[in-house]
């Protein structure tokens, strides 16, 4: 392997390139009756949601699933622990306005995702 210690350091990663994480999967919440002007109000301030928690570092990777069903999307969280991803999913409008509800998971995953947010940004032409 390529190994750098450095890097690996600075991610926190274990001698497997590895670390803990905790999953959150959206689901759909029982408050989805809005008018289109609310719906878009909502979404606006879910994705100022989004980029807050990114760019405190506590939020890796966001994203939606294609299709209408019940599952919307996930978050992976550098948290230690699924209370903590539990209090910063709580800041989250669409949650607090039941649009959305979270199910968490502890999660071991690739410590390489800890830069994943930096690459973003230099991909993005526009943030959402």
């Amino acid at each position: 392997p390529d190994y750098n210690e450095e890097l690996a350091t600075k991610a926190g990663s274990d001698s497997f390139g590895m670390k803990r994480y905790v999953m959150a999967f959206l689901k759909r919440g029982p408050e989805r009756g809005r008018s289109e002007q609310e719906s878009k109000a909502l979404q606006t301030a879910h994705m100022v949601n989004i980029a807050r928690l990114a760019d405190e570092g506590k939020l890796i990777l966001a994203g939606p699933f294609f299709g209408e069903g019940e599952l919307r999307g996930i978050y992976i969280f550098d948290v230690e622990s699924t209370e903590e991803a539990r209090l910063l999913t709580a800041t989250d409008p669409a949650i607090k306005a039941g649009s959305l509800i979270m199910e968490l998971k502890p999660w071991y995953g690739s410590a390489a995702l800890m830069d994943l947010n930096v690459l973003h940004k230099q991909m993005a032409k526009t943030l959402m």
